[in-house]
């Protein structure tokens, strides 16, 4: 297209590779009339190229059939211009453009300049802001989870103060309550893992819309996540094992 497709010339069209896609997925568009192509059209417009897909709706949904048509055949009531800044601040940019736009025409007003940045994060704000939200959650999750595993021991020990003051006055090490006390709460970790680890498989459909360009699947995510629930297990096991090694012997042997 070229400024010499006026409106009395020829109607013409450039649309994306999504529109030949879903109209023409056999045979060449060049030439082929829009009209003949989309149910109801009024648009006696002829294809004169193909051009690659744009995520004009969000980066977070896939491109859709676009048809560009020539400004001079079809005129409209605001158009957006883009600009791209060698170096530096890309809004030193607009007093040269708002000087070029009143040159052409002193009454077309230019408005609401953004960064292509800050047009990203708009795309992505409502995906962050849902993301972040589930963070939290999740830490607090994580929170709760080492307070209750730290609460199931802690109660363990005091129901075994006996069976272990027993296998301490016959010589058991301190070390070995240790691991009875905190391989007993990785045993019930892992088991609670295994259970989120299927559950959060189950739940990665819910998840996809949620984010972008991530997989909602990554063993590397699946086993960093069940290494801190482990981690955090671990240290939560602790302080009661620890509690376990300083029961006395003998106020368990006077109470049998």
């Amino acid at each position: 297209m070229a400024w010499t497709d006026t409106d009395k010339s020829p109607h013409s069209v450039v649309v994306n590779e999504a529109f030949v896609q879903r109209f023409i997925p056999q045979g060449e568009p060049i030439g082929r009339r829009v009209k003949n192509l989309v149910g109801n059209s009024d648009w006696p417009w002829t294809i004169v190229g193909v051009v690659g897909d744009v995520r004009t709706a969000g980066l977070d949904r896939a491109p859709g059939p676009l048809i560009a048509v020539p400004l001079m055949q079809y005129p409209v009531q605001s158009l957006r211009l883009t600009a791209r800044a060698a170096s530096g601040d890309p809004f030193a940019l607009l007093q040269p453009i708002h000087a070029e736009v009143a040159a052409i025409d002193k009454d077309v007003p230019v408005s609401a300049p953004r960064t292509l940045l800050q047009v990203v994060d708009d795309s992505l704000g409502a995906q962050r802001f849902q993301m972040t939200l589930l963070s939290l959650f999740a830490a607090l999750a994580l929170a709760l989870s080492a307070v209750g595993i730290y609460g199931v021991m802690a109660y363990s020990v005091v129901q075994r103060s006996r069976e272990i003051g027993i296998r301490m006055a016959l010589g058991a090490d301190a070390s070995l309550v240790v691991r009875m006390v905190v391989g007993y709460g990785l045993r019930l970790a892992a088991a609670g893992v295994a259970l989120g680890v299927a559950g959060a498989f189950a739940g990665t459909r819910l998840l996809a819309s949620l984010v972008y360009q991530v997989s909602t699947t990554d063993p590397l995510t699946f086993a960093a996540t069940a290494g801190v629930l482990v981690v955090a297990a671990l240290l939560a096991s602790w302080l009661p094992a620890r509690r376990a090694t300083r029961v006395d012997p003998a106020v368990s042997l006077r109470a049998e």
